[in-house]
């Protein structure tokens, strides 16, 4: 809707800013409305890992991290702060924040990859209340990683704390709130790991009542708003911060990857987005509810209104090419791999990978679950491994393909983003084995696009996130299924699918249990320096 154009400093462009909030740092894009990136910036901040696999972060070095970031990109894409209309956040997801009066933090963040709440998982779980129809068919599972596990973690180990916050959200809300002065909840973030519902009340009350937990309802955030929503404007201290007009407004976001499926512009019912990076995610759009045992979801209008999202991941995909690099001493030159790799016939002369290295967490839901190498000989090379590799993990995603089409999802097409898009095999092994089209999108940075796609509408230049999609997302390569190599891949996958019963009593004994880290014990916070 706007189309000014003039430039550098006197500027009629009108732009936006898409900021990713990841687990190692914080980066801010400057987009035009055309989605070309005109100017970045990053700032990392640091992660206390403790035992207990725990991971804790301090909400003010991400606050910090902010206007160093949005400072950075404006500077480096050579425009006045007054041409900025809108931003927008897309964070890590889960990563839970518990304020006092005052919106300051009174502990650490508990970061997403956060599982010492794995026994309140279990109690949310054991409840079988329909709020748990969101996830697996109300069947499980249930992630430690999620809300209510962790915040029954801190009511449960930190009750001086949990009397005393007034507050309990996420690190989208809690920059939001610090933003703007508005404290308000994401329904992307709330919809996906809150249990929330847009389709059976919201917030899940029944599931509280049942957990003896009713006391968290007044502590959640009382306003929830959907991706693309005017939260407020800037405050004047955070207009100071980031060195941005008073007037720039701030718009709702969510967590990462679903944000990402709109940088990627993965819309449509019937479409499918695979958020590559150390691990896979699959979000396929519907027009209906789907639901089946095994996946997450599906989440109304956790996105888009009117659609709904199914969920499922695999735990560990580009961290076993990276184990691969690591144990060969680090010397692997991954482009002369591909390249060898690719002269390999399918199936690798009889190699076959498990891509079970750090448990399955969809279809199967196998945190015990462990990688195998199955077949290998002494004629077997490095470019067998590594392609045997990749096989294995697009085998994997497969088979969550298919549970997706056990619940009524079909995609007719993959559109992959991350990591996985630097690599031509990966991308046509993606197709040979699903057997669909892979598209590859122009723009590779994913979450922060999408978030500008939705500082955009929630600015006024576009009335809805498909036009904003329309506008500011391009579409790249798209990559076509081979019909002998499918042929193939579909007697392997046979194979593949034997693998994890035949493998799975010996991931059984007592002892793999016994060695795992206590994740309850009563210890207290990690504390960082002011």
């Amino acid at each position: 809707m706007s189309s000014l154009t003039t430039n550098v400093i006197g500027d009629a462009v009108r732009y936006v800013i898409g900021i990713d909030g990841g687990t190692e740092s914080i980066r801010a894009r400057v987009f035009d409305l055309t989605g070309r990136c005109r100017g970045s910036a990053s700032q990392p901040y640091t992660t206390r890992l403790g035992p207990g696999a725990r991971a804790e972060q301090n909400p003010e070095h991400w606050w910090d991290a902010l206007g160093v970031a949005v400072r950075g990109a404006v500077a480096n894409a050579g425009i006045s702060a007054n041409a900025v209309d809108a931003i927008s956040l897309a964070t890590t997801c889960c990563t839970v924040v518990v304020l006092d009066a005052d919106g300051c933090a009174l502990r650490p963040a508990i970061l997403w990859m956060d599982v010492r709440a794995e026994v309140e998982a279990g109690d949310v779980l054991a409840t079988g209340d329909p709020a748990l129809n969101v996830n697996g068919a109300g069947r499980g599972p249930v992630s430690a990683e999620w809300m209510v596990p962790k915040a029954m973690w801190i009511a449960r180990h930190e009750p001086d704390i949990y009397a005393q916050a007034t507050t309990i959200c996420e690190y989208q809300d809690f920059m939001n709130l610090r933003l703007t002065g508005r404290c308000c909840a994401s329904l992307n973030n709330v919809s996906i790991r809150w249990h929330y519902s847009l389709l059976h009340g919201g917030y899940p009350k029944g599931l509280l009542a049942e957990l003896e937990f009713d006391s968290l309802l007044g502590k959640w955030p009382a306003e929830v708003l959907a991706p693309g929503e005017v939260i407020g404007e800037l405050t004047s201290d955070a207009a100071d911060h980031l060195g941005l007009s008073r007037t720039t407004k701030v718009v709702q976001g969510g967590a990462d990857a679903l944000i990402g499926m709109i940088g990627i512009g993965v819309a449509a019912p019937g479409q499918l987005a695979l958020i590559t990076g150390s691990s896979h995610l699959m979000f396929g759009v519907s027009s209906s509810p789907v639901s089946v045992e095994g996946l997450w979801g599906t989440y109304a209008g956790a996105v888009y209104p009117g659609r709904h999202i199914i969920e499922g991941g695999q735990t560990s995909t580009g961290s076993i090419v990276n184990w691969l690099r690591r144990i060969t001493g680090g010397q692997l030159d991954f482009a002369a791999l591909n390249a060898d790799a690719m002269q390999l016939e399918p199936g690798c002369d009889g190699l076959l990978v498990l891509d079970h290295f750090q448990g399955n967490r969809t279809p199967h839901v196998d945190a015990l679950s462990r990688g195998a190498f199955v077949g290998l000989t002494l004629g077997h090379g490095m470019p067998h491994l590594f392609r045997a590799t990749i096989e294995g993990i697009c085998f994997g995603s497969r088979a969550i393909f298919e549970r997706m089409a056990e619940a009524g999802f079909t995609a007719s097409e993959i559109t992959i983003g991350g990591g996985a898009t630097a690599s031509d095999l990966w991308l046509q092994l993606h197709a040979d084995i699903a057997g669909l089209p892979v598209s590859v999108p122009e723009a590779t940075e994913a979450p922060s696009l999408g978030a500008a796609v939705l500082a955009a509408m929630g600015a006024g230049h576009f009335a809805n996130i498909d036009d904003g999609i329309a506008a500011m997302v391009r579409p790249g390569r798209r990559i076509e299924p081979r019909p002998r190599e499918r042929a193939i891949y579909d007697e392997l996958y046979e194979r593949y699918k034997k693998l994890y019963p035949a493998l799975r009593p010996f991931n059984r004994p007592a002892a793999v249990a016994d060695c795992r880290p206590a994740t309850n014990a009563a210890e207290p916070p990690l504390n960082f320096p002011s």
